[in-house]
C-alpha cells in the first residue's frame, strides 16, 4: 500500500491545460477573470472579518496592551507560510491551494490530511463568522428599533448554559436584574423558545440566512461574487481607518501601563483567537484557475493583504487597549464597547455603535464570500484526483463553478451555524489551519533543489539555516529562561493548567498536555541536525517552527478534537479515497 505517492508537477500542469481547453470549447473549466488588485480585495475580505470585531477583545482581555506584539508574532508566522504558499502557486497554478502542493512534495496521505484539515479552515471557520455577523446583525436591527426574538439569534448551547447559570445564581439569592447582561439574554431566550416535541426551538437565523444568500452569490460566478467583494472592502477599510481615527482621540496612555500585565503567558493566552484573525490569506490560492496571471499575481496579492492587514491589526489593538483598561475588553463587541465608555453623548454614542455595527456587518459579509469560495474549489481539486466522489468536481455548465461542492458547502455551514457556539468552533479552526502551513513550509523544504523548484517564478529568498537556525534555538531558549522561568517549570511539572480542575485530570492527561510541547522541542532540534547537514532553506524551517509554536501553545481540549478530527478523516480516506485515487488506478 503506497499512501505516500506523488502526483508529478508534470501531470498537475497538463490536467490545468486540459481543463483550460476544456473551458475554451464551453465545457467544465473555471473562468479567468481575477487581476492582483481583485485577489488583494479578497485577501483583506478574508483576513479582516469576525477576529477585528469580535476576537480581538478576548484577545486584549488576557494578554493586555502586549496582544498588540502578538498580532506582529502571528503576522511574522503567516508571513512565512505566505512565501512558501507563494512559492508553491507560482510552480502549480492551480485551484487545489495547500492540498495540491503537499500531493506535488509529500505524498497522497498528507495531501488528503491537508485537504481534510482545510474543511476547518475554509468550512467550520465560516460558521464562526456567520455567528459573529448574525450577533452585529441583530445589534445593528435594535438600534433601529426593530428586534427578533432572541431565541431565533442565540445558538441552542448558548441559550441551555446560560439558562442553567441563571439558576444557579437565583438559587444562591441574586436577583435577575443583578446577572450578566449575556447571561440573562441567554436565559430569556431559553425560557420564551417555543416548544415542539419537548424540544424548545433556539436557532440562530440571521446567521443561517446570510450563508444561504453569500452561497446563492457565489453559485452564480465568480465575476459577480469578485465585484460585490470589491465594494465591500472599500466600505470596510473606510469604516476601519475611521474607527481608528476617532477612537486615537479617546486614548488614555496610562492603559498601556504596565504593557504586559499577565506576563508571557497571559499574551500567547490569546494565540488562538488572533491567529483566528488572520486566517484567510492563503485562501486565495485556491482562485489559481481563475486568476488572469496566477504565476505573477498570487504572490503579490497574499502579500500585500497580509502586510495592510497587519496594519490595521495592530492599530485597532492600540487603540481599543488605550481607550479603555484592558480588563473590560472580554466582550462580544469590543469596538462598539469601547466608544460607549468614553462619556460621549447618548446620540453620539448610538451613532457610533451603528457605525461599529455597520463596519462589522459589512467586514464579515466579504469574508464569509471569501471563504464560500475556496472550500468548494478543494473538493473540486480533490475529485479530481479521484480521492472525493466525481459529484464533487462538476461545474456549471453556464456560472462555471463548481456548483455541487459550492451548494454543499452552504449547507455544511448554514446548518451548523443555526445551533453552534462561536467558542466551539474558533479553537478548532485554528489547530486544523497550522497544521495545513507546517505541511506547505514542509513541502517546500522537500522539494529544495529539485527540477519542480526550479519551475517556480517564485521563490523563498534562500537563507542557509546551517549556522542561524541552532543559533536561534538557543538564543529563545536562554531569553525564555531569563524573562519567562515559569514556562520551564510549568512544563517540568505535573500539575494541570491553573484553570483546571485537579480532580479531572488523571496522570495519562497531563502527560498528553505535555505531549506537543516536547514534540515540538524534538522537531526543532531535528530540523537544526537536517538544516546543517543539508543546508536547509531558513524561511520554510521558520514557519514550520513557528506555526508549530502556535499549535503548542492551544489547550489540550483542542488537541482532543483536532486528533479525533484527523482520525475520522484517515477513515474516509482508507474506505474510499485510497483504492479511487487516480494515482492507484494509472
Amino acid at each position: 500500500m503506497n499512501i505516500f505517492r506523488k502526483k508529478s508537477l508534470d501531470k498537475i500542469l497538463s490536467d490545468v491545460k486540459a481543463n483550460e481547453a476544456d473551458a475554451a470549447h464551453g465545457g467544465g473549466g473555471l473562468k479567468r477573470t481575477l487581476t492582483t488588485r481583485d485577489l488583494t480585495s479578497l485577501g483583506i475580505a478574508a483576513i479582516i472579518g469576525a477576529g477585528i470585531f469580535s476576537t480581538i477583545g478576548k484577545a486584549s482581555e488576557a494578554g493586555g496592551p502586549a496582544v498588540s506584539m502578538l498580532f506582529l508574532f502571528t503576522a511574522l508566522t503567516c508571513g512565512f507560510s505566505a512565501l512558501c504558499y507563494a512559492e508553491f502557486a507560482s510552480a502549480i497554478p492551480i485551484a487545489g491551494s495547500a492540498y495540491t502542493y503537499a500531493y506535488a512534495s509529500l505524498g497522497e496521505i498528507l495531501a488528503w490530511l491537508i485537504g481534510w484539515c482545510l474543511v476547518l479552515e475554509y468550512a467550520v471557520s465560516n460558521i464562526a463568522v456567520a455567528i459573529s455577523w448574525s450577533g452585529y446583525f441583530t445589534a445593528l436591527l435594535d438600534g433601529f428599533g426593530l428586534h427578533i426574538p432572541v431565541y431565533l439569534t442565540m445558538d441552542y448551547l448558548s441559550a441551555m448554559r446560560g439558562h442553567a447559570e441563571v439558576v444557579k445564581l437565583i438559587d444562591a439569592g441574586k436577583i435577575l436584574t443583578e446577572v450578566p447582561p449575556y447571561m440573562r439574554e441567554a436565559y430569556t431566550a431559553w425560557m420564551q423558545a417555543p416548544q415542539i416535541a419537548g424540544l424548545r426551538f433556539i436557532a440562530d437565523i440571521p446567521a443561517f440566512l446570510i450563508t444561504v444568500f453569500i452561497t446563492t452569490l457565489v453559485y452564480i460566478g465568480i465575476k459577480e461574487s469578485k465585484q460585490v467583494n470589491n465594494v465591500l472592502v472599500v466600505l470596510k477599510l473606510v469604516v476601519v481607518l475611521a474607527v481608528i481615527l476617532l477612537g486615537a482621540f479617546f486614548i488614555n496612555p496610562e492603559n498601556w501601563h504596565p504593557f504586559a500585565p499577565n506576563g508571557f503567558g497571559g499574551v500567547m493566552a490569546g494565540v488562538s483567537a488572533v491567529f483566528f484573525a488572520y486566517i484567510g490569506f492563503d485562501s486565495l490560492t485556491t482562485t489559481a484557475e481563475e486568476c488572469k496571471d496566477p504565476q505573477r499575481d498570487l504572490p503579490r496579492a497574499m502579500m500585500y493583504s497580509l502586510l495592510i492587514s497587519t496594519v490595521l491589526y495592530v492599530l485597532i489593538a492600540l487603540v481599543l487597549t488605550g481607550m479603555v483598561h484592558y480588563r473590560e475588553l472580554g466582550v462580544d463587541d469590543p469596538l462598539a464597547y469601547v466608544f460607549s465608555r468614553v462619556g460621549l453623548s447618548p446620540f453620539m454614542e448610538r451613532l457610533v455603535v451603528a457605525f461599529v455595527a455597520v463596519s462589522a456587518v459589512i467586514a464579515m459579509t466579504s469574508a464569509l464570500l471569501v471563504y464560500q469560495i475556496g472550500q468548494p474549489r478543494i473538493w473540486m481539486s480533490m475529485s479530481r484526483d479521484g480521492l472525493l466522489p466525481p459529484i464533487f468536481s462538476r461545474v456549471h455548465p453556464r456560472f462555471r463553478t463548481p456548483s455541487f461542492s459550492t451548494i454543499l458547502t452552504g449547507v455544511f455551514v448554514a446548518v451548523p451555524s443555526l445551533f453552534m457556539n462561536l467558542t466551539e468552533v474558533t479553537d478548532l479552526t485554528s489547530i486544523g489551519t497550522l497544521f495545513a502551513f507546517v505541511l506547505v513550509c514542509a513541502g517546500v523544504l522537500s522539494l529544495q533543489g529539485s527540477e519542480q523548484q526550479q519551475r517556480a517564478k517564485f521563490r523563498v529568498p534562500y537563507v542557509n539555516a546551517k549556522y542561524w537556525l541552532p543559533l536561534g534555538l538557543v538564543t529563545t531558549l536562554t531569553l525564555v529562561g531569563i524573562f519567562a522561568p515559569e514556562q520551564y517549570t510549568l512544563l517540568l511539572t505535573m500539575a494541570p493548567p491553573a484553570s483546571e480542575n485537579p480532580a479531572q485530570w488523571p496522570l495519562w492527561r497531563m502527560l498528553g498536555a505535555k505531549l506537543p510541547m516536547f514534540l515540538f522541542l524534538g522537531i526543532s532540534v531535528w530540523l537544526c541536525i537536517q538544516g546543517w547537514r543539508k543546508n536547509y532553506s531558513l524561511i520554510p524551517i521558520l514557519g514550520i517552527v513557528s506555526c508549530m509554536y502556535l499549535m503548542v501553545q492551544l489547550s489540550f481540549h483542542n488537541w482532543e478534537r483536532f486528533f479525533i478530527w484527523l482520525l475520522f478523516g484517515l477513515a474516509i480516506y482508507y474506505a474510499y479515497s485510497y483504492r479511487n485515487s487516480k494515482l492507484n488506478k494509472a
